[in-house]
Parts: structure tokens; sequence; C-alpha cells
């Protein structure tokens, strides 16, 4: 029995049923990227899920063909180079079963970056500060990890707007020559005032000027998938709205922490931040494929 990888063909024993389709660009996967599963309907098989070490990733119906089922697969920026086993669970004769792939994490080498910002934005001092930044930590984790059983996106993914790239994701930043991180999402240069648009189409899980993101519009895609826009200056949605792919979400803005205005767009899936580039390229070339905008 075979599984299909995009550029790559190898063969698993996989005794119980086929996996028809799995893509990837490579059999190896970044840290901060993501992973597209594809499976064929088959008789008498239910999909249940895929669990990567201790979090599982529910298996969804493809939106647009009625005979496969797909799953994202994120692996986070801190993941370290090592084999990964994928369990996959499912049912047959009304019995749980599982099988399994392996995938290879591999170091994404990014780029480092020095960033200077003020310096209570490094370091914040204060119980209610402290507190503040905690509860809107803990408010967008709750939101990220929710996973709404239904998909809003029927049609590719957009850019939130059409500008220059001044910071991609990943890179390794070192702020004001103390605090390490990394970049958590890509940037867009914006002056002040550039209208934001949604990415695709979705519902307005949050609204709100934040520490940390500033202006700050989150997106629920549906079925675990997430888009956000931060450093925003005005907002045009509210939390509830159902908002369509070109839809303006607000203006750009250089709230939070920044070092000049521009916008910060990135994305989650199943509560994990990855790489928001390469997961539009994977839901648009491979869940969307052949669909129009």
């Amino acid at each position: 029995m075979k599984v299909v990888i995009a550029f790559l063909v190898f063969t698993f024993s996989l005794l119980a049923f086929d996996i028809t389709k799995v893509e990837l660009p490579t059999h190896k996967v970044k840290n901060g990227k993501s992973l597209f599963i594809e499976f064929l309907e088959q008789k008498g098989i239910e999909y249940k899920s895929v669990k990567v070490a201790k979090k599982s990733f529910q298996i969804f119906d493809n939106p647009i063909e009625t005979r496969k089922k797909y799953v994202i697969i994120p692996f986070s920026y801190y993941e370290k180079p090592e084999n990964k086993t994928l369990n996959i669970k499912y049912i047959e004769d009304k019995k749980i079963k599982y099988e399994t792939l392996l995938v290879k994490v591999i170091d994404g080498k990014y780029e480092k970056e020095e960033i200077q910002v003020s310096k209570e934005k490094v370091n914040p001092q204060g119980k209610e500060l402290k507190a503040r930044i905690s509860k809107e930590y803990n408010e967008a984790m709750k939101i990220y990890n929710t996973v709404s059983p239904s998909s809003y996106i029927q049609t590719p993914f957009i850019m939130p707007l059409k500008s220059k790239i001044t910071s991609a994701f990943g890179k390794a930043r070192t702020y004001n020559g103390s605090l390490k991180g990394y970049h958590s999402g890509t940037d867009f240069r914006a002056k002040v005032g550039t209208p934001i648009i949604a990415a695709n189409d979705a519902r307005v899980v949050l609204v709100k000027d934040r520490f940390y993101s500033g202006g700050t519009v989150l997106l629920d895609h549906g079925e675990g998938i997430y888009t956000c826009y931060f450093h925003m200056s005005k907002f045009d949605v509210k939390k509830g709205d159902l908002v369509k792919k070109g839809e303006c979400l607000g203006l750009s803005g250089k709230s939070g922490r920044v070092t000049g205005p521009h916008l910060h767009f990135s994305a989650r899936i199943n509560g994990v931040q990855v790489d928001p580039l390469q997961l539009i390229s994977l839901i648009n070339n491979n869940l969307l494929k052949g669909k129009k905008e």
C-alpha cells in the first residue's frame, strides 16, 4: 500500500487502509512550519485525528472535495530537530485503531536581527502592568486553542495588504541587546492609516488594544485556523462580526511594541504559532487547489 508525497514517492506499510496522498514540499518539515495531510474517503473507515507527542489534531472534511479529508499539523518554532511519529487514529468495524507515519523536523536556520524599542516594552514593571500582560496572553491562548467545528474558508487566502515585507517569520530577535525571542509573524510596510483587509472569510473573535501587539484583531477561520493583525490604529469591525475575504478590518498603526508603523500578520493552528505565509500557501495549493479567488 502506498503513500504519495508531492515531489517524493515512497511506501509505508499501512495494513488497514491506504493514505492516498500526503502533500509536502519534502518529507522534512522546518520548525515553525505546517504539514498538510490528505485522506481519501474509504468504505468502513472513519478518520478521527492525528496525534503528535501529546497534542491531537482533528481530521476534517475537505471543503471542496467531499470524498477527501485533511489535517494540518503545525510544528512550533521551538521544536528540536528530530524524527516525529504521527499517530493516525481511525475507526474500523466499530473499533478504534491506529497507524503511524514518520516526519523529520529540521532546523529552519532563521536569520537574526537586533531590535531597539522603548525600555518599558522590553522589561515591563509594576504589578498592574504584569497582570494586564498575563490576562491578555491567557485570553488570546484560550481563543487560539478553541477549534471551531466548521470552516468559513471556501476560496484561497489573500494577503492582508499589498506592500513590501520588512521582516519575515522566524527571525531570531534580540531586543535592546538583552531580551531574546523570535519574530512570530510577517511584517508588512504600512504607514499609519493604511487599510488592513481580512485574508479570508472568518468570524472576528477579538478586537482589542493590547500591551505588546497594540491594536489587535483576531480572526477565526474555523477548524483551528486563526490569522492575527497587530499594531493597528483604528478598528472597523467588532467581536462577533462575520467578515468576508478582502473586507476592511481597520487601519494600520504603530501601537504596542514597535519600532515604527507597520502591520504584523501572524497565524496559529490549534494554538501553535506558525509561519503565516507558508500556511496560506499550503492551504491554497493543497486544500483549495484549483479553486478560484
